[in-house]
């Protein structure tokens, strides 16, 4: 079992930055691939980025390429997702993913275990 708290949203203004945080407990961290996904009122909940166990590898959604990054410290057991060069449309609530082992790191129903979510708005 694995648990997942994310925190670090809140509101601000486009053009800006935030840093979100996932903490987590309860399994080898690094034996885990982690994922951000976002859902935004009405919308279906979409990929944002995902990191390898190690951290080597990383992906983003072509929407938030280039803006965000996403890091991990496997010894504090944390993931990050800095988000700059924020826009109305990231307003969302982000959510922190983890499996040992998704076949599809962008597919949201590939993840077992999910953070409560924290929101994001971002003011025009």
């Amino acid at each position: 079992q694995v648990q997942l708290v994310e925190s670090g949203g809140g509101l601000v203004q486009a053009g800006g930055s935030l840093r979100l945080s996932c903490a987590a407990s309860g399994r080898a961290f690094s034996s885990l691939a982690m994922g951000w996904f976002r859902q935004a009122p009405g919308n279906s909940r979409e990929f944002v980025a995902r990191i390898s166990g190690g951290g080597v590898l990383t992906d983003f959604a072509e929407s938030v390429k280039a803006r965000f990054t996403i890091s991990r410290d496997n010894v504090k057991n944390m993931v990050f997702l800095q988000m700059n060069s924020l826009k109305s449309e990231d307003t969302a609530v982000y959510y922190c993913a983890a499996d040992s082992t998704p076949r599809n790191p962008r597919l949201a129903s590939d993840y077992e275990y999910w953070g409560q979510g924290t929101q994001v708005t971002v003011s025009s």
